[in-house]
């Protein structure tokens, strides 16, 4: 029974193991060039460097992934052409750059025990070991660099320096292919480096107007023309078009739209919503959506206050007030404590008159929860009392999680009105 199972396998890749789009959409201009730019280094053995730049969720990693599968469909290319991933926050250095190009390419024991006097030596001699005979029946080599701007932090960029100018001086026929999220990424880069790079670049701005993206989510929660049950198919697909004319949905949608236009976040989106989806709820209903966007948007820090203690609640309600009689200046924990001491004097009957040590305790339990920080470089040279603090919640946060807060003391609302007020 097919209504057991409403969300097909081809559904189910598309939303959990992220399968590749048949064709991107949004970016053809970009897919196209860097297709073209790629083909020339697989099929001609031309030496080429490009940049793709875009905010985190744009797009680059997945027209990347399109870009090499297409190019792999070329005849004779899957044979030949050699990938080497690299990722800045994993390859933190050249050595261990080295090694790990060393292992992509499969020479560890042509490698051997030998001793390279330079980077560079090393590089040209992995280089001459892919050779087949002349210079024009080198495998070509693809490197690919995500998080290319850390790369640019190495002891004198001896990775891109050398990468760039194996590219530039066609020893090899070399591809490199930077992804990064820095629009100043160039200025990075030493006088050196910037002389061997091609500066191509391959922008990824986001220009989907909100039809568009409307439209992505009716594609992404229809079932494919090809499910077996051909009656399921056509109800569930009219369901999924009715469901996005929906007024709430569609101001739902919208606001995703507008505070990020990512497909990431909206494979979470809707991967939360047919979550929902079971045997006795084989559709999926406009409060679904809204329940999943409310999930998604949930504020962490505002949740962890809600499992705080009154004495934590209290430190930050003085704390919120010391910034505002300050104008946001740090505070230190003998300010917080003077404040709270002032509080049980003037206007609390239900709170308990909790001895320093306790509170101190209270007040590092909220630094471990990153509820505060500390904005001193050299804390160890100061008593843990006078180390400067910030508060890292705002006005908002504080008042929803003291209107949540199951039996909060009254006088403790009310000293937080006052005090906010």
């Amino acid at each position: 029974n097919f209504a057991r199972r409403p969300l097909s396998l081809s559904e189910k890749q598309r939303f959990c193991h992220q399968r590749l789009p048949e064709k991107p959409m949004g970016i053809e201009s970009q897919h196209k060039h860097l297709l073209e730019l790629l083909r020339r280094t697989a099929v001609h053995g031309e030496s080429n460097s490009v940049l793709i730049v875009g905010p985190r969720g744009s797009g680059k990693t997945m027209l990347l992934k399109c870009v090499l599968r297409d190019l792999l469909e070329v005849k004779d290319v899957n044979k030949n052409v050699l990938q080497v991933h690299l990722n800045g926050l994993l390859q933190t250095d050249d050595r261990i750059a080295l090694k790990e190009i060393t292992r992509q390419l499969n020479l560890e024991n042509v490698v051997g025990d030998k001793v390279f006097g330079s980077f560079a030596e090393n590089l040209a001699f992995l280089l001459e070991a892919l050779k087949k005979g002349d210079r024009s029946s080198s495998r070509p080599v693809l490197f690919i660099l995500d998080e290319f701007d850390l790369f640019a932090h190495h002891k004198n960029q001896t990775l891109l320096y050398n990468l760039l100018d194996v590219s530039q001086s066609a020893q090899a026929p070399v591809a490199v292919i930077g992804l990064t999220c820095r629009l100043d990424v160039l200025e990075l880069l030493e006088k050196r480096v910037k002389s061997r790079f091609s500066h191509r670049q391959i922008h990824l701005l986001s220009s989907l107007s909100f039809r568009q993206y409307l439209d992505n989510v009716i594609l992404q929660l229809s079932l494919p023309p090809d499910f077996a049950d051909a009656k399921f198919f056509e109800e569930w697909n009219d369901s999924i078009k009715r469901l996005c004319k929906d007024k709430s949905v569609v101001d739902v949608l919208e606001k995703h739209y507008n505070s990020s236009k990512d497909f990431r976040s909206l494979h979470l989106l809707l991967m939360l919503v047919l979550s929902q989806v079971s045997v006795c709820k084989p559709s999926i209903k406009p409060t679904d959506l809204l329940e999943a966007s409310r999930v998604c948007v949930a504020d962490s820090k505002a949740n962890i206050l809600h499992g705080l203690s009154v004495l934590e609640l209290c430190l930050i309600i003085a704390m919120k007030h010391l910034s505002d009689i300050y104008e946001g200046e740090p505070f230190n924990f003998q300010m917080v404590h003077n404040e709270f001491k002032k509080f049980l004097q003037r206007k609390s009957q239900s709170i308990y008159n909790f001895d320093k040590p306790v509170v101190m305790k209270a007040f590092e339990h909220l630094q471990q929860l990153e509820l505060i920080k500390s904005v001193d470089g050299s804390t160890g040279k100061i008593h843990k009392e006078y180390q400067l603090m910030k508060l890292m919640l705002d006005h908002n946060q504080i008042m929803e999680a003291l209107q949540k807060y199951p039996q909060c003391p009254t006088d403790v609302k009310q000293w937080a009105l006052s005090a906010f007020g």
